[in-house]
């Protein structure tokens, strides 16, 4: 059901309408092609905000630089990220009123939340260690002129903490590539989103997509495609990846109801030199909407979340924990 469900959301959510037209891309030709729908860009599939380029808006992001860091440091997460920094924007971007920012840092989102949203912007973030506050100064460079800004963040681990706000504070959380990286329970966090939002509040969720066109050819190469082992310990490699249909489970349990969700692309990316392109494509083709690299959820706190843990993506917890009816 949630299956038919997600792939009737994806097919009219606005965003992803031009996909339709791959199947009349993909039929009647022999020749290697790429799929334009994974090209968010070529279809003008997100905003920018007033002003600014395509190319205006990296430009400033190249500038940032976060405390003393070199200027330099954080370019290959812009030219990596910058579509989904904007997917995500353009889904609050109209927004009003309290926002919770979760995750925060590096704060290409944050800038976009506090310079072209009219919301009062919260940030938190987690590095390890003890909880509290933290500060960092953001500086970038736009129109000549250096700027700084003293970003003040909540500093707690968003797995295993109550957050420290009270409920229904918020009317917006961000909630972007967090939790890939959880270890063990994002039901906890999700159901402390859902305490903080006032009812009906807004949550966005992005996170990779495990099901994108990228891992489909890296399978079909034999190579894998979970996360290397990180430096930076157990929370700085990627987890647990998802696919749409089972963010979209999880978020129902928690007690989310869903607006839009689709799956787009942060960079640019041409598959269609790989030798075993043209052979993959008819098998895939049935789920056009579902080959983005990144899943993007917009979902409403609308509900009562489900008690104990979704039997579909959980195991080994005692039988009174277990919900047996997810």
């Amino acid at each position: 059901m949630i299956r038919r469900i997600a792939r009737s959301a994806l097919l009219n959510t606005p965003l992803e309408r031009p996909a339709r037209a791959l199947l009349r891309i993909i039929r009647g030709t022999n020749q290697p092609v790429s799929i334009p729908r994974l090209t968010p860009q070529t279809f003008k599939a997100f905003d920018l905000p007033k002003g600014f380029t395509e190319d205006s808006l990296r430009d400033v992001m190249l500038s940032f630089r976060i405390d003393d860091g070199a200027k330099g440091e954080l370019d290959p997460y812009v030219y990596d990220a910058l579509f989904r920094f904007l997917h995500s924007w353009s889904l609050v971007k109209d927004e009003k009123g309290t926002c919770l920012e979760m995750g925060a840092n590096p704060y290409f989102i944050s800038w976009l939340l506090r310079e072209h949203t009219e919301m009062d912007i919260t940030l938190a973030n987690y590095f390890g260690g003890s909880e509290g506050k933290l500060s960092q100064t953001l500086t970038w460079e736009s129109n000549g002129e250096v700027h700084h800004d003293l970003l003040e963040c909540d500093h707690f681990n968003m797995e295993e903490s109550r957050f420290p706000y009270e409920d229904n504070t918020f009317d917006v959380v961000l909630y972007c590539e967090i939790i890939e990286h959880l270890l063990m329970n994002p039901v906890h966090t999700l159901r402390e989103i859902h305490r903080v939002l006032k009812p009906n509040g807004k949550l966005v969720v992005t996170t990779p997509n495990v099901a994108r066109l990228g891992n489909v050819l890296a399978m079909i190469d034999g190579r894998s495609i979970y996360d290397p082992y990180s430096g930076y310990g157990v929370y700085g490699r990627h987890n647990r990846e998802y696919s749409m249909h089972e963010l979209i489970h999880l978020l129902q349990f928690c007690g989310f109801t869903a607006d839009t969700f689709f799956t787009g692309d942060a960079h640019r990316e041409d598959h269609s030199h790989h030798p075993k392109f043209n052979d993959v494509l008819p098998l895939i083709e049935f789920r056009e909407n579902d080959l983005g690299q990144y899943l993007f959820a917009a979902v409403r706190a609308s509900n009562t979340p489900q008690p104990g843990f979704p039997a579909s993506l959980y195991r080994s917890y005692k039988p009174e924990e277990m919900n047996n009816e997810w």
